[in-house]
């Protein structure tokens, strides 16, 4: 992939949740919200607290969706991120 954020920006891959219950219910794709976390898989250079491989968690309807290849990916601005998981 060649895609490189500029100025406070990262590329973020959205970490899919189970659709799953744990009573092995089945939950549709349509009754399922996006998930609010995702690892990050490119970071510009003005961005010196996050790296490649961090899961973050950021707002629902934070970012700009973008496709890159066959792949969908959110380009989020830093100050939408709320923090590093784990």
């Amino acid at each position: 992939m060649n895609f490189q954020p500029l100025g406070n920006r990262v590329l973020v891959k959205r970490v899919e949740e189970s659709n799953t219950t744990a009573s092995g219910i089945i939950i549709p794709d349509s009754a399922t919200e996006k998930p609010s976390s995702g690892e990050v898989v490119a970071v510009s250079k003005e961005v010196s607290v996050l790296e490649n491989g961090n899961v973050v968690l950021f707002g629902k309807y934070s970012g700009t969706e973008v496709s890159v290849g066959v792949e969908k990916f959110l380009v989020l601005d830093v100050d939408d991120i709320f923090g590093i998981i784990g």
